[in-house]
């Protein structure tokens, strides 16, 4: 875990991260010093993933619901040690998979929900995904790209494979105005919070774990299991997000019933608004949890 804050009586976020396998331990901390002022915040690399990957652990049966159990876990831990009754509970990417259904399985654990870069309708993103890059690509006029995501477009529309992550970051559909590949490698480089093993941990992490909880993922679709939560629910999305479209987001929030429930949008992002817009999207937190204080 990584915890970070100026008060310990402030509110709690607990943040979890995509990937899968990702964790944001390494880079996070230079976008949420202003969070800081007024929360504090929870990172924490999942089973498996970065500081949490052990090397003669056996991952082959790792699946999402124990990654669940492992956040209710965390989060019964995170209020005892902090004397606190609840956490903000806020997924980003593949993390608002594990996010959502916690938030389903026990919504007494948290004041609400915050979806970020909000996981939907597998199939229909990655479509959305893939006529995106194709569509840049011809703008583009490049015929390497569009041969390869032509080769691809049977497997994508059939729902067995995935568009090239590459080729989305490279046509600005994963960040917009901040270069999150840098800032890893700064970070693993520069901040305490990582050494070289645990740069070994993070990469064998993503090897050993990624590809199985992603075809859980694309088999169980999220919105066919959870369609109704106990708590506030927020999706927060960027205008340019094509790693979790925005149209497969958008039509999983006009399903899904909650008490209260509002999609926020940041019309100069992608896949990461809190930290692309980190000070609309601080100033957009402290409003919304000041409202929920005071219903």
């Amino acid at each position: 875990m990584m915890i970070r804050g100026v008060d310990l009586n402030n509110p709690i976020i607990l943040f979890v991260h995509g990937g899968p396998g990702c964790s944001e331990i390494p880079y996070v901390r230079k976008y949420q010093k202003e969070l800081e002022r007024n929360f504090t915040i929870v990172h924490y690399d999942q089973r498996g993933s970065g500081k949490s990957y052990h090397f003669f652990e056996d991952y082959s049966n790792l699946t999402t619901d124990l990654l669940v159990d492992d956040l209710l876990t965390l989060t019964d831990y995170i209020v005892k040690r902090f004397g606190q009754e609840k956490v903000l509970l806020a997924g980003h990417s593949f993390g608002t998979y594990i996010g959502m259904k916690a938030a389903a399985k026990a919504p007494e654990k948290f004041f609400a929900y915050i979806g970020i870069g909000q996981v939907g309708n597998t199939i229909q993103s990655e479509r959305d995904s893939l006529e995106y890059t194709i569509e840049q690509a011809k703008q583009a006029g490049n015929e390497d790209d569009l041969e390869t995501l032509a080769r691809l477009r049977s497997s994508i529309e059939q729902g067995v494979g995935y568009t090239p992550r590459s080729l989305i970051r490279k046509y600005g559909g994963a960040s917009r105005l901040i270069n999150d590949n840098r800032d890893y490698v700064l970070g693993f480089l520069f901040h305490s919070e990582y050494n070289g093993l645990d740069v070994i941990r993070y990469l064998r992490g993503i090897s050993v774990t990624q590809e199985t909880l992603l075809n859980e993922k694309a088999k169980r679709n999220l919105p066919n299991m959870v369609d109704h939560v106990e708590l506030p629910v927020y999706f927060v999305m960027g205008k340019f997000d094509y790693m979790t479209s925005l149209n497969a987001a958008k039509d999983y929030y006009e399903d899904l019933t909650a008490p209260i429930k509002d999609f926020v949008l940041f019309e100069n992002s992608a896949h990461y608004p809190q930290f692309e817009e980190k000070e609309r999207f601080n100033a957009w937190l402290n409003q919304t949890f000041s409202s929920m204080k005071g219903t």
